[in-house]
């Protein structure tokens, strides 16, 4: 018999690499409001941990929920898609 967990996944952009082996992903949800029918979107920030390599602020992760590594960290980045070319664009006109 085969054991199969059932863990969420998300998909998200990193907003924030600065921590080691951490990452903090944004992921977006949209739903209709009750009343009113009008779509709405919320986020929500989830610190994700990630060993190897340092990924890039504004690259589209796919987290999965684990066991808590940290205070906040119950997340990690299972796979990488490409980079948002928004969020790669440094604006030096100071």
């Amino acid at each position: 018999m085969v054991d199969q967990t059932h863990q969420k996944t998300r998909k998200g952009i990193i907003v924030s690499n600065k921590m080691d082996k951490t990452v903090t992903v944004r992921v977006e949800r949209t739903y209709s409001h009750p009343r009113y029918k009008k779509v709405i979107r919320r986020s929500k920030n989830y610190y994700a941990h990630h060993e190897k390599e340092k990924l890039q602020i504004g690259a589209k992760v796919l987290i999965r929920e684990t066991r808590p590594l940290s205070k906040l960290k119950r997340w990690i980045v299972i796979r990488t898609f490409a980079a948002s070319p928004k969020y790669n664009q440094k604006s030096d006109t100071q």
